[in-house]
């Protein structure tokens, strides 16, 4: 039996909350195209996504740990990933769409740069007088302009729903500026599915790739409320953490984490009678987020992190050595652009020497960026 596009939106109209928004409601795309038989739009800019050079460079931009230190910890794609897949569950569990909350999700973090959060304010460093650099932004100008895979439009092309979802994309570490985007309504119920899937996702796993560095010990974490219930629950008494260990009570962490966000979610639209998009998109406030007791736990976990993994001088001299490498490559290719690659030479007429540059550094990866620096910088290596 085949589901033709029409079928799957029926499905939708069935399956989803009222507060859902439905594939058949989009407010369409900016360049007219026709839509695919056999899948919502939802589902194509989804797999619009994953095709991009883009999302395939991910794997080897940092999430905390540069790519060379070890084949285990998280890189930028498999953050992506996870948030992808507890961004679904949570979907499924409130009644959301899935398949716009996964988009949102594998899209909302093509803009960063080489080297994390160090690499992103390099670069907004170097472009403070020439239009600023934020990774948000740099997301949306890779689907609306940088990627370039179809002959009658630049960009993906992506609905009006995705593109929203990624610019009111805000966590802690990320500001929204959706001046484009109805910038008086608050996300879609979605867009704040993939917000809060974003900061559980990351401050789950840099814990746990902190504990499997070393950089973090359990003899750490004995005053960090999360982490004494998660090794309660799990029925883990100390001494030696195995990996065994150490997945099963981060699994117990997400766990608890996913449970509270819904739980709250779902009480705090049943205290405000929601039944549309609308409804949520005008609140004063996110309806998607954990309870206050859960809210106090993760800025407990949070402060720890950013204590002791985060300003680890392990990662800080990375920090260093990133800033010095980028902003160093920056200076060079402004000093002479006759180095840069002839299809990077080409993007200067239309958009600027520094914007050029921006986007050709922001889309390096870590490997290439040091490669590149090596290049131009140690005569012992044939440029």
């Amino acid at each position: 039996m085949r589901y033709t596009r029409p079928q799957l939106e029926q499905n939708e109209d069935q399956t989803l909350a009222p507060y859902a928004v439905r594939s058949k409601a989009t407010r369409g795309r900016l360049y007219s195209e026709p839509e695919a038989d056999y899948r919502t739009c939802y589902q194509r800019d989804r797999d619009r996504i994953l095709h991009t050079t883009a999302f395939r460079r991910l794997e080897y931009k940092t999430q905390v740990f540069i790519n060379y230190e070890g084949d285990y910890y998280r890189t930028r794609l498999t953050h992506t990933l996870e948030v992808a897949q507890i961004g679904r569950s949570l979907a499924y569990a409130l009644g959301g769409n899935p398949d716009l909350t996964e988009a949102i999700c594998l899209a909302h973090d093509l803009g960063h740069p080489a080297f994390g959060h160090s690499g992103e304010a390099a670069l907004a460093r170097l472009m403070r007088d020439f239009g600023g650099f934020e990774h948000n932004k740099q997301s949306l100008r890779i689907v609306t302009k940088l990627e370039r895979r179809y002959d009658t439009f630049p960009g993906l092309n992506l609905s009006w729903e995705t593109l929203e979802g990624m610019v009111k994309h805000e966590t802690e570490y990320d500001r929204t500026d959706a001046k484009d985007f109805n910038p008086e309504l608050r996300g879609h119920l979605e867009a704040q599915i993939a917000n809060v899937a974003d900061e559980l996702a990351y401050t789950a796993h840099d814990l746990d790739d902190g504990l499997r560095s070393g950089m973090i010990t359990t003899d750490m974490l004995t005053s960090i409320d999360l982490w004494q219930i998660a090794t309660r629950r799990v029925q883990w008494n100390g001494g030696k953490l195995s990996d065994l260990d150490r997945h099963c009570i981060i699994r117990e962490l997400i766990g608890m984490e996913v449970n509270d966000l819904i739980e709250a979610t779902d009480a705090r639209l049943n205290e405000n009678a929601i039944r549309s998009v609308e409804q949520i998109q005008t609140l004063s406030f996110n309806v998607v987020g954990f309870s206050e007791v859960m809210i106090s736990r993760n800025r407990q976990l949070k402060d720890f992190l950013f204590t002791n993994l985060y300003r680890h001088p392990r990662v800080v001299r990375m920090a260093v050595k990133a800033e010095r490498i980028l902003t160093e490559l920056f200076q060079a290719y402004r000093a002479e652009p006759s180095i840069l690659p002839h299809h990077v030479q080409a993007s200067i007429p239309e958009n600027g020497l520094e914007r050029t540059l921006c986007d050709y550094l922001a889309g390096m990866t870590d490997r290439y960026a040091i490669d590149e620096y090596q290049r131009l910088f140690d005569p012992a290596i044939l440029p």
